[in-house]
This record gives C-alpha cells, structure tokens and sequence, in this order.
C-alpha cells in the first residue's frame, strides 16, 4: 500500500492540518516526524474547531493510529494539557490510537528559559523563535545531552541526563544573567510528569515497520514548512530541524524506500511568520487584503503573518529538495475578487535574472521580485468541489502556477472545511 509525506512546501501556515485530516480517512497510520509545539494545525470537522500543535493531526480521527516520532522534540507538560484539552472536545486518547517514540527529546522548562532570554539579549538581530524552547532542546539532541523519554522511566539515569545538560545551562545562564538551574526542583517536576508521558511510549521505528509489513497506510505529517529548513530554508531565519520530505524517514526510523508520494501543501499565495526575507511580499491595501480575508494569524502564536503574491520561485526550489510528486493547493477562494493576479516568476539582483533564491543572506534581501500578471476573477471558489465549479480564469491561474513550479497539483482545497476539495490524484493510489 501507498505511503505518503506531507510536507509544508512554502514558510509554514499552508494548511497542511485540513490535508492531513482529508488525507487520513484513507490512512491507517499518521505519524509527526519533526518539530515540536511551536507550530499549529486548525482543523475544522463538521463546524468543530480543533487546534492542534503537537498531536498528529490523525488523532481527532477514531480508528487510526496516532505516533510522535523521534524527529519531535516534546514538551511533556505541553501534551498532557493538549490532550486533556482534545479529551475536552471529545476526542478518545489512549495508548492504544497514541504512541510516543521512546528515544524522543523533551523539551524541559530549562529550554524555553533560554531560548526567550538569547532572544532578548541579540535585539535587533532576533529570529523570531516562539520562545518555546525548540531550538535550544535540538541542540541538546545534537550535544548528547537530552533528556528522552526512555530515561523517564529509570530515575537514576534521569538524574545522569539531567547532570550532563545542567553543566552547559548552568554555563549559558551564567552569562545571560539567569540565576542556576534548580536541580532538585527540576528532577521533581520529571518524575511526576513522567507516568503521564510513559504510557504512551513505545518502539516507534518498530511499530511503523511491522504496520508496513501489514500492508497499512502511513501518513507522515511534517510542521512548518520547507523554507524554514535548518539547512535549506532562509537561514538563519529558520527552524531548528530538517523539515523536508527526507526528514519523515530519518524522523520515525522507517527506511526512504517506504516513501511512495510525496504532497507538498502550498498556499494559492505566499505568507511567512517572523523575522527573514520575503522577496513577494506586499506591504500595502494588497497584502493586508491578503491577511484579512486568510485570516492570517499564527494558530500557536497569534502573530499576524506577512503576506505577498504566489513565488513560484520558491515553490519550485522545495519541490525539487523534497522530491515533491504532486502539490495541494489551498485558499484559491481567498483570490477571489482580485481583477488582476500577480506571480513571481523570477528575481532581479542587482540586474542579473535569477530563477531559484540564492544562498547568501545578503543577496536574499536584495532579489527583486519579477512579476508575470494573470486575469483575475470575480465569481466566488469557496466551497468548490470540482472543476466545473472554478471560473475559467481561476482555472488557468492553477495551471499556470504548474507550469511554474513544476509539478501538477493532486488537491486543491477552497475552503477550511474538509470536503470543499478537489481531488485531481490520489497520493495513497498503488
């Protein structure tokens, strides 16, 4: 059977939540391989809002299994009040639809402390971080000094884990001016949150390959989006994981070969979170048409996101690093009305004609944006669920953003609600 990535192919808030939620009634398995809580998915089941920002979106979905793999890093104080919060709304969670992979990072309260404070202390020369401690638990990962789920469970190897990565805090607060880790306080609050997150933990890598084994259908659902790649995206404005398709394999200890299709969800114009270059983006009544008729706001954050006309330049960069084989194409009906579309086909530095965006953070902010013009439409997409329901020029503006990007779109969605869509192919076919 099919297995299928999801991946954001733009600056995140492409409405990857309502794809995954269509795309896992078709799925038996749906499984988070990157990021943490810093990034939400809204989905809206039958005029029910559910905000989700660290649970796979599959988990409002009954019958399916949920998993948090290893590519996650985890606030365990976050999940329990995500989880009481869905219980709430009525949404079963138990360890039977929800598994944790054992060797995923937590993010500790330690975390966040100095990922607002590093924040603070640059000034102008911020990223953006939510503050929530994502990047400072990454490098931990990646200095062999976290605390993962497995250690929970064996209080004396919590103690070591927590010995280690003190050393470095205790050194990074000193300069920061933050007083000392409290050692004891901190190994307390693990041991209490601990049952909370153990029953939920098992051998991801092992369960998603006996699910294959069995013919079941993965999703493998990614957070943010490509162009906030820690190695790929417009560094240093990014994330601090791999958020590309690659990712979903090296995420949840399931090989590449596993990977049948590859979604990348893309909004029918381009919006971006924080701090960074945004070559398209239209400071006028434009873009704040744009945001006020998207209802462009953070899920997570609630920071009002930047907004510009559709970059094909970069869609058809991240459809190329992650092998993307079909796109979804969201919020065409937020283009409605607009006699005249533009689409950034090209930029302009410094008079040499670019067609991907260049590495350089100063060459970034100096590309210019070279615009192509399409006919707008006045009638209204919103709630289409076939061809026949698109005005003709909408039609074309969709095939022409193809063209562009290389790469034919297998959804388009036109609304929030998870049947205004239309499926042009199917990513779970054999």
């Amino acid at each position: 059977m099919a297995n299928v990535v999801v991946v954001g192919a733009q600056w995140g808030d492409e409405g990857k939540g309502k794809i995954v939620d269509w795309l896992s009634e078709r799925a038996d398995v749906i499984a988070r391989f990157q990021g943490g809580h810093n990034a939400g998915h809204t989905l809206v089941i039958d005029g029910k809002v559910f905000k989700l920002s660290l649970l796979p979106s599959g988990i409002v979905r009954g019958g399916k299994l949920s998993v948090i793999g290893n590519g996650v890093v985890l606030d365990p104080w976050h999940l329990v009040q995500e989880i009481a919060k869905l219980r709430e709304q009525g949404v079963d969670i138990t360890p039977e639809n929800l598994m944790i992979a054992e060797n995923t990072p937590l993010i500790l309260p330690i975390h966040g402390e100095l990922d607002r404070a590093r924040e603070a202390a640059v000034g102008v020369a911020k990223i953006g971080t939510t503050g929530r401690g994502i990047g400072p638990a990454y490098e931990d990962k990646v200095g062999r000094r976290s605390v993962r789920v497995a250690d929970l469970a064996d209080p004396a190897t919590l103690e070591t884990r927590v010995d280690r990565a003190l050393v470095h805090h205790d050194a990074l607060r000193r300069g920061l001016g933050l007083e000392p880790v409290d050692r004891a306080a901190l190994i307390d609050a693990l041991h209490e949150i601990a049952p909370a997150v153990l029953e939920y933990a098992a051998p991801v890598w092992k369960v998603l390959n006996d699910q294959r084994r069995a013919g079941k259908r993965i999703l493998f659902e990614g957070a943010q989006g490509a162009l906030l790649d820690i190695d790929f995206g417009t560094y240093p404005f990014v994330t601090s994981s791999n958020v590309i398709a690659g990712q979903a394999a090296t995420g949840t200890g399931i090989g590449p070969g596993a990977i049948d299709f590859v979604l990348g969800i893309v909004k029918a114009y381009t919006t971006r979170v924080g701090e960074g270059p945004f070559p398209a983006e239209l400071n006028d009544e434009t873009g704040q048409r744009l945001g006020e008729r998207g209802h462009e706001f953070g899920t997570v954050t609630g920071r009002k996101r930047r907004c510009g006309w559709f970059d094909a330049v970069l869609v058809r960069q991240t459809c190329a690093t992650s092998g993307v084989n079909g796109i979804a194409l969201t919020k065409l009906d937020v283009l409605d009305g607009f006699e005249t579309l533009k689409i950034c086909v090209g930029y302009d530095l410094d008079g040499t004609r670019l067609d991907y965006l260049p590495t350089a953070a100063d060459q970034q902010s100096r590309c210019v944006p070279v615009y192509e013009e399409m006919p707008g439409w006045s009638e209204s997409t919103e709630g289409a669920r076939s061809w026949a329901d698109l005005p003709a020029n909408a039609i074309k503006y969709v095939r022409r953003v193809e063209e562009l990007i290389g790469c034919p779109v297998a959804l388009l969605s036109t609304s929030p609600e998870r049947e205004d869509t239309i499926l042009v192919t199917d990513p779970f076919a054999d």
